[in-house]
């Protein structure tokens, strides 16, 4: 199979050239302003901007990249022979913040230009009829991780590596994480299956996990004891009240991030390809954190 990539120097686009076969498939990969393949099997486009915590940048680059470059990739491929188009969205293209399980059924209301630029791509992509014998996925991960990355589990991996106690075990929450592993094996299953539908899918590993059982799990990789102390929440809400108006390491919007809940639904995805996803959440997390070990 050949393949037509972007973004294939991303962490999703390594990763993909390593998992499937060489001698099965093969990629021809975009470069800036490089005209796009006519004569192809499959189109992954993987190019985005990504979520800009520090918010430094414009927020006109999200629509550059993620809405109006993803139309003319999508453009390109319907012209083309190419018979499978996948792309990432994100789960950010519904909500940032959500109080159930999300599903692909919730009506999207995303706040930030990066949730709004991935879900105007979407909205161009099935806006119109998909041409006989063409299947197109978008796929909608959470926090994907895996040895390499570089994100919030690294930064959270440098903070425990260092001996500090974990100061907000008193809180409880779940988060959906998705490894590079399982990723691949869901795009390497669109990429040769006929007989899953064209349509959005949301991609996460099986088990959602709370922040504290991430630190244990970031702990054992290292084969230390965690270290998690239980400080009362209205003590923590204060210091991070404070850590509004002065530079402390916790304020009330870091405070949130770290403690609240995201849980995505992968039942669609799951049925749709009839196979149990190859590594879990805890395992996968594991794998990751070695790496930063590794590295370090």
């Amino acid at each position: 199979m050949k393949i037509f990539m972007t973004g294939s120097s991303g962490f999703v686009g390594t990763n993909i050239a390593k998992y499937l076969n060489p001698l099965e498939y093969s990629f021809v990969n975009y470069i800036s302003n490089s005209i796009f393949p006519k004569s192809i099997d499959a189109y992954l486009h993987f190019a985005g901007k990504a979520h800009d915590v520090k918010k430094l940048d414009s927020f006109e680059d999200y629509y550059k990249v993620n809405t109006e470059f993803s139309k003319k990739v999508y453009d390109a491929f319907i012209s083309s022979e190419a018979k499978v188009f996948i792309t990432l969205s994100s789960v950010k293209a519904v909500r940032d913040e959500i109080d159930c399980e999300l599903s692909e059924e919730i009506i999207p209301n995303p706040i930030t230009h990066y949730g709004k630029s991935k879900l105007l791509a979407e909205t161009y992509i099935f806006s119109k009829p998909i041409p006989s014998g063409k299947r197109v996925y978008i796929l909608r991960p959470c926090m994907i991780h895996g040895p390499g990355n570089k994100g919030n589990l690294n930064i959270l991996y440098n903070f425990i590596s260092k001996g500090l106690p974990w100061p907000l075990g008193s809180f409880e929450n779940k988060r959906s994480y998705l490894s590079i592993q399982n990723l691949c094996f869901v795009i390497k299953e669109l990429l040769n299956r006929h007989d899953i539908a064209s349509g959005i899918y949301n991609v996460s590993d099986d088990q959602p996990l709370s922040t504290n059982h991430i630190i244990k799990l970031i702990a054992s990789s290292r084969n230390t004891p965690p270290l998690i102390i239980n400080f009362s929440k209205p003590v923590i809400f204060i210091f991070a009240k404070i850590g509004d108006f002065i530079k402390l390491p916790l304020n009330t919007d870091r405070l949130q991030k770290l403690t609240q809940s995201y849980i995505v639904n992968n039942n669609k995805i799951k049925k749709a390809i009839g196979k149990e996803l190859p590594i879990d959440s805890s395992e996968g997390l594991i794998n990751t954190f070695k790496s930063f070990s590794k590295n370090a």
